[in-house]
This record gives structure tokens, C-alpha cells and sequence, in this order.
């Protein structure tokens, strides 16, 4: 019986790995007859696991979608790697995952073995991590833009372009990209007729799914290598744009803790106050950004940037001031 319990995990096991196994391939890999596994297949089926046999010469089986989530069969690595990426989750950038991470790790680490505990232990507590401020997306967001790519189904967004507009897009998704800082949607805009880029921390309100679409091919086959060559060509486009520069009314000490480094300089300007340079080239953001800190500002430049403000500063002037 407990050979028999054995083989019947395994057997499950293997089911998860692959989509489809002939009834031979498994018979090889678990050292039986085809018969047997006929017979175990049954026995799963019997405790309620949708697993369908395919037709053919062969024959062959594959997990069906249940009601329910089978008992999910690690190997000691494959456990390990589950419980580091879920704690590395834990401090990413998708909005309302933390919580639902830790949950996850916490049922995990209940179930694993003695020696897998200690070692899943010993990583957290060696080991930490730090969440980059950056843009946070909705997961219900990703879940839709995701589901959206598989099932070939159009789309309807609003998005804040770079030049800080408000436009309304329509789209045949193709792929989700992480960078590892930002998350990015290739896509087909139907309206420009071309392939585009959307950073989905951009994407306002709902999206609105449509009719189903046609089934794209990423330029040169490769979703992440396209974001990034759209990426470098946005990189050499600004820089020949000079960075944008701002002084606070308040003392480097005090900025610098409110101005991550991978964004901005912070340079003393006398002891009350100090200098707030952009890395790279200026952008409205950086305004709106340095306008949030709540202290006293006077924009330097570029000449392009004090022109920005001051049209922002007039848009904001009570009516009749």
C-alpha cells in the first residue's frame, strides 16, 4: 500500500511538470507497466483529479483544470525557490502583494520538511531586502493585461503619454515585460497603426476589455529585447536634453533623505538650503515630484523647465489673482 501511495504522488507530480506524458513515458519514468498507470490514473481520478486521456496510437494523459487546486508536489530546490521568490514579492513593486505573499510563505514554510525549514530559515534571517521607490501597478491590472495577451482579446485604456497627456488607446496586446524596476505592456495600437510601449504604472482608470483580436508576432520575436531596444532609444533621445535643476528652501540634510539617489542629486546651497538636480534629462515629473516635498522652490532650469512652471504655477493662481 505504501508503494502503491508513493507511486500515485509521483505520478501527480509528473502530471504538473509536463502538459501531456504518453502513457509509455510514464510508465518508463515511474518503472512500470502501461497497465499500471491506467490503473493509477483511475485510482487519482477517483479521488477527484481531472486527468484526461488523450487519443492517439500511444495514448496519453494530462492534468485537466478542476474545481480545486491540487496538492502542489515540490522537489527540495524547486520549494526553496518558491519560498525566495515569495519573500522577494514581499518588497516588490505590485500593489496589495505583500500581504498576500506572506500569507503564502507562511503556509509553505508549515508544510515543508524539518530540513527544508531550516534552510528557508536561514535565508531569512542572513538575508534582506529593500524596496526601490518607484512605480507601484494594481495586480488586478497585470492579471487583466496578462489574460488579455493569452486570450488575443483587443483593448481600451486610458494612458498619461510621456509628455504628461492624457490619451486613450487601442490595443492588441501582446506581451507583459518586467525590467526589474518597471512593468511594460507590448502592444499593437490599432489607432497609430504601429507597435508601442505602455509602462502600465501609466494606465489610468479601467481597462476595458473588447473583441477578440488577431494573433501578433512581437517584432523580432522577443518581447523583453524589444522593450529594451524602445528603452535605449528613448536613453539616446534624452541626452541631448539637459537635467533639470531645482533649489529647496530647506538644508541638504533634510532633502536628501526625501530624494532617492538613483533619481537626484542634492548639493548644499548655504546652510538653509540646497540644490536638486535630475539625473539624466528633465521632465515634468521631476516638478510635480520636487513640488511635493512642501518647501519653499525656486526652478533654475533648463529655460524649458522655468517655462513649464510658470504655466503650472498660472494654471494653480486662484481665479482673479
Amino acid at each position: 500500500m505504501v508503494q502503491t501511495s508513493a507511486r500515485l504522488l509521483a505520478l501527480l507530480s509528473l502530471l504538473q511538470v509536463r502538459r501531456e506524458w504518453t502513457g509509455q513515458e510514464l510508465a518508463d519514468r515511474l518503472e512500470v507497466g502501461p497497465r499500471t498507470i491506467r490503473r493509477d490514473v483511475d485510482k487519482l481520478r477517483s479521488l477527484g483529479y481531472p486527468i484526461e486521456a488523450a487519443s492517439g496510437v500511444a495514448g496519453g494523459y494530462r492534468l485537466g483544470n478542476g474545481g480545486e487546486l491540487p496538492p502542489l508536489l515540490l522537489d527540495d530546490a524547486e520549494a526553496v525557490a518558491v519560498a525566495v521568490g515569495l519573500r522577494t514579492a514581499a518588497t516588490g513593486g505590485i500593489a496589495g502583494i505583500e500581504e498576500t505573499s506572506v500569507r503564502a510563505l507562511t503556509k509553505l514554510e508549515q508544510v515543508l520538511p524539518g530540513r527544508l525549514r531550516r534552510r528557508v530559515s536561514a535565508l531569512s534571517l542572513a538575508t534582506s531586502a529593500f524596496g526601490v521607490e518607484g512605480p507601484r501597478i494594481d495586480s488586478e491590472v497585470l492579471a487583466t493585461l496578462a489574460g488579455a495577451c493569452r486570450d488575443q482579446t483587443r483593448l481600451r485604456f486610458s494612458y498619461i503619454a510621456r509628455d504628461e497627456r492624457a490619451t486613450q488607446r487601442r490595443v492588441e496586446p501582446a506581451a507583459v515585460v518586467y525590467s526589474g524596476h518597471r512593468w511594460y505592456l507590448v502592444a499593437f495600437d490599432l489607432d497609430r497603426d504601429d507597435w508601442r510601449t505602455f509602462r502600465l504604472d501609466r494606465i489610468r482608470g479601467r481597462v476595458r476589455a473588447g473583441e477578440r483580436g488577431r494573433r501578433r508576432v512581437v517584432p523580432g520575436g522577443d518581447p523583453a529585447a524589444f522593450v529594451r531596444e524602445r528603452l535605449r532609444g528613448v536613453w539616446e533621445a534624452e541626452a541631448d536634453v539637459p537635467p533639470g535643476r531645482i533649489r529647496l528652501g530647506a538644508p541638504a540634510s533634510r532633502v536628501r533623505g526625501r530624494v532617492p539617489d538613483r533619481y537626484a542629486t542634492v548639493e548644499p546651497d548655504g546652510e538653509a538650503a540646497c540644490i536638486v538636480t535630475s539625473r539624466g534629462a528633465w521632465t515634468r515629473g521631476f516638478l510635480v515630484w520636487m513640488a511635493t516635498l512642501d518647501e519653499a522652490m525656486e526652478v533654475l532650469g533648463p529655460p524649458e523647465l522655468v517655462e513649464v512652471a510658470r504655466a503650472v504655477a498660472a494654471r494653480l493662481a486662484p481665479a482673479g489673482a
